[in-house]
């Protein structure tokens, strides 16, 4: 993965159409551009932040097409759609375009790579940029052969007249600028001539990571490199009072012993050396602990009882029939780790006065200003380079790791320094995603309709991703630790703890209030979908108990209490592919379940039916056939969006039947895979379907976090058909289906 290096020699390029990258906030007129036009019409996706067309594409004078990114390749197939929106506009093949992704000397500012906004806000720009230049570069032919623009047409990268003169993007670039400002609407192209999006074009980043070749930034090997590993705190706030470091520094390989208060880490030539001295100096270690974690058995009213600040979410009201049947329910979920299956990893060097730092954070531009933080550098002086890593969706170990590089790297400068977390430090030391409650209650009248809907959800915040050196785990072991800001809740309608709190179906009478609370009992940050997993778990498991009370078929329930015509069209589309009215014999241990939601209310729809089969004896969970329907917008890649949703399937299941991180009250006992289980092949899904409604021409809708709430959901409600049992505290392990139903 050396190539890594060179990969932005195009920016030195002559020729062609230049291309920079915006500081995000910089007006127009102070990055050198056009100024823009007087107009009340914001410009689409992350064009607002970054308005210039040449911080977006780049058209060499040989024809080469370079586009850029601010987002992250996570593995939800991101470049691959990026070139192709690129593609469809710009009328060229895919092969013609080369995508750089997010790079703090190179690329927008498009913050974190999180949320599903990555076709929202990234794709939009790219659509809009390459579209906008395609007109200019017909512009410029109209202009060069004397014609209308509107007779000309674009295809292979070749601008055509009518009479058969014909003009390359290269030539026609080299006398164009684009660095001008981005205008609100965009020449796109008409759907129904779409050749490239909505198409199953084959991903970019697979061959590399089924064949085994270097994929990830784990694989990264630099000239000269040195490897290192820290030395973590045995648990939160743990003093180093005492270590030798003689015998750690003579032993073979060991280039250096790092300490900065108790920050401690050693440097070798080779990775097992680095590892045999790490051990050795950890053993060589004497430190003070206080930390103290609540029971573990009782965190869950830990958390009910501390502080919380209450935010209302919505509060509706309208007349109504009166109520005949009221329930109430409580639903929760445990600390849960990211488990990335590759454990974290960064490579950052000291040179010339600037810190170069490869990593897979999903954030480069908060990153490099945490990192400068950390090392007391100006922002100018810090460069991350994002590089894909083996597990993320979240704020994992990726940005802690890269503060060890930074640290060990300023500590040997002149050589590349790699660090890779071990096992146990990427289990215990992590951010985890944040333990919730939800208590909801309703009430339906005599014709089974939801009459009122009380919901309330508790939770700590959902994101503490490093945009200071503050936030950085090294920070507290560092002897002059940076200020460490609050924790804050993330507002609505994206929300955080309370995303997708608010329910998406018709109610006369709804009171919603997020509990935030801001003291956290263990470290937590972003797990993929945020709250929104646990809201949808709990509203969705609630829509069925109300549809068992009301007598009435829980789909049918659901599009009862439904206005929004689309995600009418996505549960009748996941019902009639699974054959919900129809379904055959079951066993007396077989359960099927259905739910739904459309993620945040804002992105894409997802529906999901499936069947499994609950071993009594066992409590064991088997799940058969799964089918789900979804709405991303306008579809850029048919495949990548199955992938989506075919992983947020088998990750939602991992979660909900058997993850749950665990401790005592000094430090975290999950250090390995044994003490925290996840799914295994032989436990997978029979079968998983997955059905796209296209809508074309419609703005795209993140896809990544649409079908983690319904799986979790779908399958509490299969137990409950299976078992007559209801389960409201995930994950469903065997134990507790087994107390549950007994045998």
């Amino acid at each position: 993965m050396n190539a890594l290096l060179s990969r932005r020699a195009l920016l030195a390029a002559g020729g062609g159409l230049v291309v920079s990258f915006s500081l995000r906030g910089a007006s127009a007129a102070e990055q050198g551009g056009t100024p823009p036009p007087a107009t009340t019409t914001p410009l689409p996706g992350s064009l607002k932040e970054t308005p210039l067309l040449d911080a977006w594409i780049r058209v060499g004078s040989e024809g080469r097409i370079t586009v850029f990114t601010g987002k992250a390749e996570l593995g939800q197939g991101l470049k691959t759609a990026l070139l192709q929106v690129a593609a469809e506009q710009l009328d060229v093949p895919t092969g013609d375009i080369e995508l750089v992704t997010a790079d703090t000397a190179a690329t927008p500012n498009e913050g974190f790579t999180a949320g599903s906004h990555s076709m929202q806000d990234s794709g939009t720009a790219i659509m809009n940029a390459a579209a906008q230049v395609r007109a200019l570069l017909r512009d410029a032919a109209a202009a060069t052969f004397g014609v209308a623009a509107e007779t000309l047409v674009t295809a292979g990268g070749v601008v055509r007249a009518p009479d058969g003169r014909s003009l390359g993007y290269g030539p026609l670039a080299a006398k164009l600028a684009l660095h001008v400002q981005a205008q609100p609407t965009s020449p796109l192209k008409d759907p129904a001539t779409y050749q490239v999006m909505g198409t199953p074009v084959p991903r970019v980043d697979i061959p590399a990571k089924v064949t085994g070749a270097a994929a990830y930034v784990q694989d990264l090997r630099l000239p000269n490199m040195l490897h290192a590993r820290a030395v973590r705190q045995p648990s939160v706030g743990a003093k180093l009072l005492d270590f030798d470091a003689g015998p750690v520094e003579r032993m073979p390989g060991v280039v250096r012993v790092v300490r900065e208060g108790s920050y401690l880490a050693v440097v070798a030539e080779t990775e097992w050396q680095a590892i045999k001295a790490m051990r050795a100096l950890a053993a060589a270690a004497r430190w003070q602990e206080t930390a103290s974690l609540p029971n573990e058995a009782s965190v869950l009213d830990t958390l009910r009882a501390l502080p919380a600040r209450d935010i209302p979410v919505l509060n509706w009201s309208a007349p109504a029939e009166p109520p005949v049947k009221r329930l109430t329910a409580r639903y929760t979920r445990p600390y849960l780790m990211h488990g990335a299956i590759g454990p974290s990893c960064a490579l950052a060097r000291l040179a010339d006065g600037v810190m170069t730092v490869w990593t897979h954070t999903q954030g480069v531009f908060p990153l490099r200003g945490a990192l400068a933080q950390l090392l007391g550098l100006p922002s100018e002086a810090v460069r991350c380079i994002h590089v894909e890593g083996s597990g993320c969706y979240g704020h994992n170990g990726a940005d802690d790791v890269a503060g060890d590089a930074v640290l060990i790297a300023r500590a040997v400068p002149g050589r590349p320094i790699r660090v890779q977390w071990m096992r146990e430090q990427e289990h215990t030391s992590e951010p985890y995603g944040p333990a919730m409650i939800a208590e909801v209650a309703g009430a339906i009248d005599r014709d089974g309709s939801i009459v009122d809907w009380n919901y309330e959800v508790w939770s700590n915040t959902h994101n503490r991703r490093p945009n200071v050196g503050g936030l950085m785990l090294q920070n507290a072991a560092l002897p002059n630790a940076l200020p460490v800001p609050p924790p804050a809740p993330i507002p609505m309608p994206e929300g955080g703890g309370d995303r997708n709190s608010n329910p998406i179906y018709a109610l006369p009478n709804a009171r919603v209030v997020s509990h935030f609370i801001p003291r956290m009992p263990l470290r937590v940050s972003a797990l993929r979908s945020l709250g929104a997993y646990l809201n949808v778990f709990a509203i969705e498991s609630f829509m069925d108990e109300l549809a068992q009370a009301a007598g009435v078929n829980p789909v049918a329930f659901r599009l009862r209490h439904l206005t929004d015509e689309r995600a009418k069209t996505v549960i009748e589309t996941a019902a009639a592919k699974f054959g919900w009215p129809n379904a055959p014999p079951r066993s007396t241990e077989e359960g099927r379940g259905f739910a739904f939601a459309r993620y945040k209310n804002l992105g894409a729809y997802c529906a999901v039916a499936l069947t499994l089969r609950v071993e009594h004896e066992t409590g064991q969970i088997r799940l058969g056939r799964i089918v789900a329907a979804v709405d991303s917008g306008q579809p850029i890649n048919p495949d990548g969006i199955r992938n989506q949703i075919e992983g947020a399937i088998v990750q939602s299941a991992s979660w909900t039947l058997y993850e749950m991180v665990r401790f005592d009250q000094e430090r975290i006992t999950s250090t390995d895979w044994s003490g925290y289980p996840i799914m295994r092949f032989p436990a997978v899904p029979e079968s998983v379907e997955v059905h796209i409604v296209p809508r074309p021409g419609q703005p795209f809708l993140g896809t990544g976090e649409a079908g983690q709430g319904p799986t979790a959901a779908a399958i509490a409600n299969a137990v409950r058909d299976a078992t007559g049992a209801r389960l409201r505290d995930l994950p469903l392990s065997a134990a507790r289906v087994k107390a549950a139903v007994g045998v």
